[in-house]
């Protein structure tokens, strides 16, 4: 579990839009940001500028989405304030440049079994956190994260549980847009298929945290 834990950085320090990005991709212009600012704090507006069309200004799709895959399908290490308690919604911090190892790539559904997808969820984010149906509509502005919605296929069973849902199966796939994606909690370590605790403890809300905490100290005789 020690060398799952992400490196926390000394201190909080703000880092600087440094552009313009003329990379082709949101996600190259987002990556050459948190490049030019290693250690430093990436804010929700510089996110959400980097990702503007260099060329026509326009908001393309949203940029949680990129950030996420820059984690898993690049093996960054990019905190939030889930990670590191001096953080604030919102803010995100790339401690090193060096990436971990990352898993196979993940499948995705056949362009006929995501129509089906898409036509259940009526082109709306399928995201339900305990009875908070999100409900954005594919095209449409998102009122927190900014950006366009862009809805994307997510495993019904987390990826790193095995994820080997069948591609030609609906029912095997939801309609998430990025924020959402973000968000989805995946507790299980994909190399040793158990309980992934960090996971657990990271994504638990402050008050849950000092819980755990005092658990802790009270289990191990701390102070």
């Amino acid at each position: 579990m020690s060398e799952r834990k992400p490196p926390i950085p000394k201190e909080k320090v703000y880092g600087e839009f440094k552009g313009p990005y003329h990379q082709k991709t949101v996600i190259e212009r987002i990556e050459a940001l948190f490049l030019d600012n290693i250690g430093k704090v990436v804010t929700r507006e510089m996110l959400i500028q980097v990702a503007r069309d260099p060329e026509t200004g326009r908001n393309r799709e949203n940029w949680h989405q990129r950030l996420s895959e820059l984690r898993t399908d690049y093996g960054y290490t990019i905190l939030s304030y889930r990670d590191w308690n001096e953080l604030k919604p919102g803010e995100y911090v790339m401690p090193t440049s060096e990436k971990r190892t990352i898993p196979k790539r993940r499948l995705t559904p056949t362009s006929g079994c995501w129509r089906k997808v898409l036509e259940r969820a009526d082109h709306r984010c399928e995201w339900n956190d305990d009875g908070n149906y999100c409900g954005l509509e594919e095209g449409e502005t998102d009122p927190v994260g900014g950006g366009t919605v862009h809805l994307t296929p997510d495993h019904k069973l987390p990826y790193s549980m095995g994820g080997e849902a069948d591609p030609n199966n609906p029912d095997h796939w939801r309609a998430l847009y990025g924020r959402h994606q973000v968000m989805k909690k995946n507790y299980w370590d994909t190399l040793t298929g158990k309980l992934n605790y960090y996971a657990i403890i990271q994504a638990a809300p402050k008050e849950e945290k000092r819980k755990i905490y005092d658990f802790l100290k009270q289990y191990f005789g701390g102070d």
